[in-house]
């Protein structure tokens, strides 16, 4: 009878298949360090026992190193899987011992194998899915919030003190009628000047140190411009013009602590039947009452503006001391806040209004100077610096 050894490969070493009745010279054979020797004659009984107590020894000895892997060693799995399931791998070269039984015994050992296959699926499955679990506990370990402690503010940001000035002088004018109209910043020589009665030859010109672009465009110096077109456009039909600019306007100024190149003002105007001095006082004292308190009065100097006439210097009565005298008033008493006037009936033709039936007045004052005052601001150039120190003192 011829006696047959087999075996299985274990690193790189395979059993041979002797005939002559001996055993197999190589007693090195197995799985996962799994060392034994085996004689198997040539009956199927003994090749099935064979190859169950492979399949036991491999289930054994992966389910063991399936225990041994850490959470972090997903590789180390993975490398497990191939050499147990792959293609190359052990489960594989079990199988291949079938072809050594007999047509009516591999379905009963196919079984056993498909069994064993199944139960090494479900215990890696089991094992990617633990350590999965281990993988997102270890981050929320690390990652781990204590909801008791107090929660960081967040920072945020507030409009510039400029902005709250500016918004709440167009919120008092908005509540008594008047719209509030937007210009260009940089502007025509005309409109700047010429249509605010002041031609080319006009000594006042003098007063006013322009940046000039070319010959004919400038950057604007006050938001006169932006009334001049605003009577061109107006239907006085249908009543009365109440409006106001603000924005920005240049001069060539020195900066210093009360003069800057750039800064904001608003200009008011009203044009309209049976305009009087009396509005325009009546007008400037809300405006300051509203704006520094109710019981500020005001004070109205005589001056010259060539686009009023006549013209006033606007004076409050000093919020600090009430009068009395202290240095925010220089002694005085009062503290001069803007300049106004009945618009001159030239700048009232120019835009094509009957002087003789239309009349108007006139007013503007400076968003920084209103600003310093009521918070005692004392240099012009904090509100352009940039200063976070600065500017979050008026949140």
């Amino acid at each position: 009878m011829n006696s047959l050894a087999y075996g299985f490969r274990n690193k790189g070493l395979t059993c041979q298949i002797k005939t002559d009745g001996t055993a197999c010279q190589r007693s090195e054979c197995g799985v996962f360090g799994m060392w034994f020797s085996f004689y198997l004659r040539e009956t199927d009984g003994g090749i099935m026992s064979t190859i169950e107590e492979q399949l036991k020894a491999l289930r054994e000895e992966t389910l063991a190193s399936l225990k041994q892997i850490s959470a972090e060693n997903e590789k180390e799995l993975q490398e497990l899987r191939v050499s147990v399931l792959g293609k190359k791998g052990s489960l594989t070269e079990i199988l291949k011992g079938m072809k050594d039984v007999s047509a009516e015994m591999r379905p009963i050992i196919g079984k056993h194998v498909n069994e064993a296959r199944d139960i090494l699926t479900a215990a890696f499955e089991e094992s990617a899915k633990l350590l999965e679990e281990k993988k997102v506990e270890a981050q929320l370990a690390s990652e781990s919030i204590d909801v008791t402690l107090p929660g960081r503010p967040v920072a945020t940001g507030h409009r510039h003190i400029l902005t709250q000035t500016s918004e709440e002088i167009e919120d008092i004018f908005i509540g008594m009628g008047y719209q509030v109209v937007d210009g260009f910043e940089v502007e025509q020589d005309y409109y700047n000047f010429e249509r605010m009665n002041l031609p080319k030859d006009h000594p006042a010109r003098d007063m006013q140190d322009t940046f000039y672009i070319t010959e004919e465009i400038l950057l604007r110096t006050h938001t006169s411009p932006v009334q001049a077109r605003a009577m061109d456009a107006h239907d006085f039909s249908k009543g009365p013009l109440k409006m106001i600019s603000p924005g920005r306007v240049f001069r060539r100024d020195t900066d210093d602590a009360t003069h800057s190149h750039q800064f904001h003002q608003i200009e008011g105007l009203v044009v309209g039947k049976n305009i009087s001095m009396a509005d325009l006082q009546g007008t400037l004292q809300l405006i300051v009452q509203k704006m520094f308190g109710e019981e500020r009065q005001i004070r109205l100097r005589p001056s010259y503006f060539p686009f009023t006439e006549p013209s006033v210097e606007v004076d409050v009565s000093c919020f600090k001391c009430g009068g009395a005298g202290c240095n925010v008033c220089k002694k005085t008493g009062w503290i001069e806040i803007m300049g106004a006037g009945m618009v001159h009936p030239r700048v009232l033709e120019m835009s094509g209004i009957d002087a003789t039936v239309y009349s108007g007045f006139a007013f503007g004052l400076g968003q920084e100077r209103v600003a310093m005052l009521r918070y005692g601001i004392n240099d012009i150039r904090g509100f352009y610096q940039g200063d976070v120190r600065f500017s979050e003192q008026f949140k």
